[in-house]
């Protein structure tokens, strides 16, 4: 099958962009603002978006990385209530966490991180952004901050390369 690119990397660092405006316009700017990128992507994506947020409003927000490995629902071996699947230099609670992911398909990445931290920390609120929402949700989980909808057949997928790991940015339908 042939890939089909939507988004290049000047197309990335625009939407990103837009992203952060989002955030920081919901939020009423950067106080008690927090970002968690979902491993692997998302993780240079809030990354990304945390250094937007600071040229914009100048502040460096709190940004980390969450790792939804032993959270996942497909997985049978259930994670010690003591193993943090989170690493982040500041204490959660009470502060508006946006998890940041890739692409949004079926939902349970996001119910997976959503169950890593609120096994350990009570937030005043928890945000979703991502770069891509695709559909096909199988849980009643939406974005709050989506770069770009593309709607997919269920035989497509979604690509995100990212210059971090990958020869190059964009994202492709293949």
């Amino acid at each position: 099958m042939e890939k089909r690119i939507v988004l290049d990397d000047k197309a990335i660092d625009r939407t990103l962009t837009r992203i952060s405006h989002e955030i920081l316009e919901n939020n009423k700017g950067a106080k008690d603002l927090v970002l968690l990128g979902i491993r692997t992507r998302g993780e240079f994506l809030a990354k990304r978006i945390q250094s937007k947020i600071e040229r914009i409003d100048g502040v460096s927000i709190p940004t980390g990385v969450i790792d939804i490995t032993h959270y996942r629902d497909d997985v049978t071996d259930r994670v010690s209530p003591d193993v943090i699947a989170y690493d982040i230099d500041c204490d959660l609670s009470n502060q508006h966490v946006v998890i940041v992911d890739d692409v949004l398909f079926t939902g349970r990445t996001v119910r997976a991180s959503l169950d890593a931290i609120l096994d350990h920390v009570r937030p005043k609120r928890i945000s979703l952004a991502t770069l891509v929402d695709r559909g096909h949700r199988e849980l009643p989980i939406r974005a709050d901050f989506i770069g770009k909808n593309i709607p997919t057949s269920t035989n497509e997928e979604i690509v995100v390369m990212l210059d971090e790991i990958d020869e190059k940015t964009q994202v492709y339908i293949k």
